[in-house]
């Protein structure tokens, strides 16, 4: 697309507590419907969803919601633009909704089963407004070849730059993307060192790592790694995953000279991440409800009475040494990110923006597509 860096406008650069409180804020969230808790004041503006995955009722704003099971949100996002306002639908904009549809659907590849009837519909659509737009293959090709791409990535970069976080009762688990072979990330030189840290660094009781690779025929090949210094919590997690019938992942175990981490070949390739994290939600609460188990009532399945007594003992304690359950979540909603090379530019933090300097960079975005579009009908 080739926009200019210095037009982007990241999620740290804006105060939006502050035009919260100014009056000027008006939300809609995409892709997801759950503020993090550092964002909890901004629930009043929050104006509607427009979501593709099952709505959490208890933590979703009052507001409009629009929820629809397709594979791609951005399908969702295409829909409004269309029925509402197609006169800003353009060629670039075009571009960047059909390659986001085509990625998140594999393609449309039937076998991979993402891709719904609604995909199909919108990605027709917008190659039949705009037939110049490149060829699926071509674009997916390009799209998976650079999301795909973890040459040097540290390890915990790799673990950001596709993370989901789900919070029980001050417990975190991440889940992350990790686009290598199980087997590769496993060998990576201190993986559990870097493991241990990360979790330290973000207060994570436990982390998932699900990796993805594409064969030949360019069918995934899904693999499971659940790293949990707390071996009461990894059992849990282990035992819903393995005894799941609904979607049953067909996990088949794979050696690990670690105790503190579990790997699994899984078997059924058709359940993504967002299908997964309802499972570790169940196990989350299966956990909850092993520490309250009275005496004499049957135990958690794969935790022992020892193991059991010690949790009891330890309840409401940080299941990770020296840190707080109390902690919040990152101040970012847990979306992916792109990818981070070296350093990731956020780190250093940025200056925060106020509403006037948004505004103004968004005047510079259009004058700049005003001056492409003239030069070009030059």
């Amino acid at each position: 697309m080739h926009i200019p860096e210095s037009l982007l406008i990241f999620r740290d650069e804006i105060d939006l507590h502050a035009l919260r409180q100014a009056g000027y804020l008006t939300l809609t969230l995409v892709d997801h419907h759950v503020l993090p808790p550092s964002d909890a004041a901004l629930e009043g503006a929050v104006a509607q969803v427009l979501d593709h995955r099952p709505i959490e009722q208890k933590r979703c704003p009052p507001c409009h919601v629009s929820v629809e099971l397709v594979g791609s949100c951005t399908t969702l996002v295409t829909e409004r633009i269309l029925q509402g306002a197609p006169e800003i639908l353009d060629w670039q904009t075009a571009a960047l909704l059909h390659g986001t549809i085509i990625l998140d659907c594999v393609n449309m590849d039937p076998n991979i089963g993402k891709a719904t009837p609604k995909d199909k519909k919108y990605v027709e659509q917008l190659e039949a407004l705009f037939p110049d737009l490149p060829e699926r293959k071509d674009i997916f090709d390009s799209l998976q070849k650079a999301k795909f791409d973890v040459s040097g990535l540290t390890t915990e970069q790799m673990l950001r730059k596709d993370q989901k976080t789900i919070t029980r009762q001050g417990h975190k688990v991440a889940i992350s993307a990790i686009y290598v072979d199980l087997e590769a990330f496993l060998q990576r030189s201190g993986l559990i060192e870097d493991l241990r840290a990360y979790c330290q660094a973000h207060s994570y009781d436990a982390l998932v790592a699900m990796t993805i690779v594409f064969n030949p025929h360019n069918e995934p090949v899904r693999q499971l790694a659940i790293f949990c210094p707390h071996a009461a919590l990894r059992m849990t997690i282990c035992g819903v995953l393995e005894h799941s019938q609904s979607p049953s992942l067909k996990l088949t175990p794979v050696p690990s000279s670690h105790p503190n981490l579990q790997a699994y070949l899984q078997g059924n390739t058709q359940v993504s991440r967002k299908k997964f994290l309802p499972l570790l939600q169940e196990a989350l609460s299966a956990y909850f409800d092993s520490m309250t188990v009275p005496s004499g009532q049957p135990e958690t399945r794969g935790v022992s009475r020892e193991q059991m007594d010690k949790e009891l003992d330890r309840a409401g304690t940080p299941l990770i040494p020296g840190l707080s359950q109390e902690e919040e979540d990152p101040p970012l909603p847990p979306t992916p990110m792109n990818s981070l090379v070296d350093e990731c530019p956020l780190d250093q933090g940025l200056p925060k923006l106020s509403a006037e300097a948004i505004f103004e960079k968004c005047s510079q975005l259009s004058l700049s597509q005003s001056t492409s579009a003239s030069l070009s009908k030059k």
